[in-house]
């Protein structure tokens, strides 16, 4: 017999139809290692210029199943790995995509010092989170914001 335990998130007021069953875990250990965000894209110089040249990752890998087929693309940056895709059915446009990270204020020095053409973002303390972030927006719709939590808050 499995007995179903309830938790409440305090931080919101919830009726009965909010609430959240805990399903007994297995014995084997569960653990998550990170999210590869699949972002689409409509154009490979544009998305190099951006994700390469701009944000400064660097391309791992490419992938076409033959020449004129769409890209399917795997760019890095410290520890962060992104997809970039321009399969019609791999993700869609407009893809919002939060990153936590430590170094945001250093990042959008770097950024900005490149001085490019289609962006100039802010760095600023979130009102909703309290957390200092970068806000970008790729050419094809998709955005990305850098988080840093304030030291010694979750």
């Amino acid at each position: 017999m499995i007995t179903t335990t309830w938790i409440r998130c305090e931080k919101f007021t919830l009726n009965a139809s909010t609430l959240i069953p805990l399903v007994p875990h297995s014995t084997m250990s569960i653990h998550f290692e990170s999210v590869i965000p699949v972002l689409r894209i409509f154009d490979e110089v544009k998305a190099a210029e951006f994700y390469q040249g701009f944000l400064g990752f660097k391309c791992d890998w490419t992938h076409r199943f033959e020449e004129g087929f769409p890209l399917y693309q795997q760019v890095s940056r410290d520890g962060l790995v992104l997809h970039l895709s321009e399969h019609h059915g791999d993700g869609g446009p407009a893809i919002h995509v939060r990153v936590m990270m430590t170094g945001v204020d250093h990042f959008h020095k770097e950024v900005s010092s490149k001085q490019y053409k289609y962006l100039r973002p802010g760095c600023d303390k979130s009102e909703v989170t309290g957390m200092l972030e970068m806000k970008v927006t790729d050419p094809f719709g998709n955005r990305l914001t850098f988080c840093q939590r304030e030291e010694g808050k979750q």
